[in-house]
């Protein structure tokens, strides 16, 4: 029970990671369409970033 959790926190926390560096970029490299803002996404981004960060230094202690 308990690995199934861990195994869990850490997809998460790897797609939280990937989420954010895809925005990161998204945020960059995207003309202003008008509709979503750029700094948003950046926002959004970083915020992704640090939560899989997060998840992922817990789960690196957790099982260390």
């Amino acid at each position: 029970m308990n690995n199934t959790k861990n195994n869990i926190q850490l997809i998460v926390a790897c797609f939280l990671c990937l989420v954010g560096v895809g925005l990161l970029i998204a945020g960059f490299c995207v003309p202003p369409a008008g509709i979503i803002n750029s700094s948003v996404l950046v926002a959004f981004g970083e915020l992704s970033t640090f939560s899989g960060a997060l998840f992922g230094v817990d789960y690196h202690y957790k099982n260390k």
